[in-house]
Order: C-alpha cells, then structure tokens, then sequence
C-alpha cells in the first residue's frame, strides 16, 4: 500500500503551532491507511528533532518501540520513573534498550521538591490517585515534552473505553500527537511480539495484562478487559496524561 505521507498544507517549519487542530485532522486523514511504520515515518519527517516517543514499557511496549528504532534508532523515548514502578519494569526498559539499540531513552523523574512537599511520606497515592498521577507522571511529562512539538503514544483502540474511537493523530495543545498503533489489532500485536522475537514484560508470565505503578496495578479479573488491572474499583481508567491537552510548562 502506498500512502501519502506528503505535509498537509502549513505544516513547514513551526507554522503549524498557529492551528495545530487543522493540521492534525489532515494528518489524520492522509495516515487513516498508514502502517504503524508509516506514520512514525512521517512524522520523524515532518518534525525532525522536534519529536518525541513516551513509553511506559509496559507489556505492549516493544512493539511500538521496535517501529520506532526500525525507522530511526535515535529517536528521543521518553520513560516516565515515577519512583513506584516495579522492578521489573526498569529491568524490562533495560532489556528492550540492549535489544532495540535504542540511544536516547530518557528517564524522567518526579520534582524532588514537588514529592517533599505534597508526598513526603509517600502516601498520596493512597488517598488521592489524580494528584499522585499528577505530580509524579503528568508534570514531569509535560515540563520535558516542553522542548517537542509532537510525541508519539502507544494507545490502540482495542483497548476499548475512551481508546475505541482514538485518531491516528490528534492534538496535544500546541503539539500534534500521533498514534502509529490506534487501528492495530490484538492478533496484529501478538503477530509483531512473535516475528521480531521480542522479548515480554517479565511480569505477563504472571498474569499481570496492564503494568503501571505498584500500588495501582493488579491482575485483570477472569475475562476483563487488558486494563482492568489498573486501579481497580476506582473509577478511574486514565493516569491524566491522555485524558487532555498537557499542562504548559515552562521547564
């Protein structure tokens, strides 16, 4: 399939930062038939080193991270270290580092000041999960995504909720956001995992489906959705950085 990957119109330069939402609904058009490595390639190429990657590197992780290194290596990943995370996703992010020869993944940690003073003992994640999502995952993103015009997610409709009518490419504020994996299936996913021979978040053995921080994470119940497991009885589906424009940061 050849797909036209050509800049929609007013796209050159920064002049797209003036009406970002046009130019992400003629993106979106233009990528609606896009392969995932088709649409990271266009947009490596319409915002050269003005891009960014954000991954969790969670049990979906690699696959999006292997289009990713296939079409450009040095691709800026952005990790988010909430200093809650299991072990073995840092040992995982290691891993698919070494296996992808990724050479700019930056991990990103809460401001120290930010926790002494709204989570010196580390307990707001037990009675207040937004703010503890937000100090610890959607600021710091936001103040490192200050330097990017556009950032690549690994959302897939598959996993249904507000996911299941995700655009290949939306806004973020001033940003164009762009998901290369939105139309791919849960087979397709599988299919990538067992061709690349990528390797597994070590904890899926486990049962685990959806991985996020410790004390928010759990296995699915029998027949629940993939992200059942995450915040499990709380209502809340979402951490805070997909759920709308980041906030401004002035790093």
């Amino acid at each position: 399939m050849r797909v036209d990957t050509t800049q929609p119109q007013g796209l050159g330069g920064k002049a797209f930062l003036d009406h970002p939402q046009a130019d992400a609904e003629g993106w979106a058009a233009r990528l609606a038939q896009a392969s995932p490595q088709q649409i990271v390639e266009a947009a490596a190429r319409a915002l050269p080193g003005r891009l960014a990657v954000v991954s969790s590197f969670g049990t979906e992780s690699a696959v999006l991270l292997k289009f990713v290194a296939d079409v450009d290596p040095k691709l800026p990943v952005l990790f988010l270290d909430t200093e809650w995370l299991f072990k073995e996703t840092l040992a995982y992010r290691d891993a698919l580092i070494a296996v992808l020869e990724l050479t700019d993944v930056r991990t990103i940690t809460p401001s120290p000041s930010a926790l002494a003073l709204r989570d010196p003992k580390r307990e707001l994640c037990f009675r207040d999960r937004d703010a503890c999502c937000g100090i610890r995952k959607v600021d710091p993103l936001a103040k490192e995504l200050a330097a990017f015009d556009g950032w690549i997610s690994g959302r897939k409709r598959f996993h249904g909720g507000d996911r299941s009518a995700l655009p290949v490419v939306e806004t973020d504020g001033r940003r164009l956001k762009f998901n290369p994996l939105a139309r791919l299936s849960r087979a397709e996913l599988n299919g990538v995992f067992a061709t690349a021979k990528l390797p597994r978040h070590p904890l899926q053995a486990l049962g685990f489906t959806s991985i996020g921080c410790v004390p928010c994470t759990g296995r699915p119940s029998p027949g629940g959705d993939l992200r059942d497991g995450r915040w499990g009885g709380l209502g809340k589906t979402e951490c805070g950085i997909h759920t709308g424009p980041l906030p401004a940061s002035d790093r």
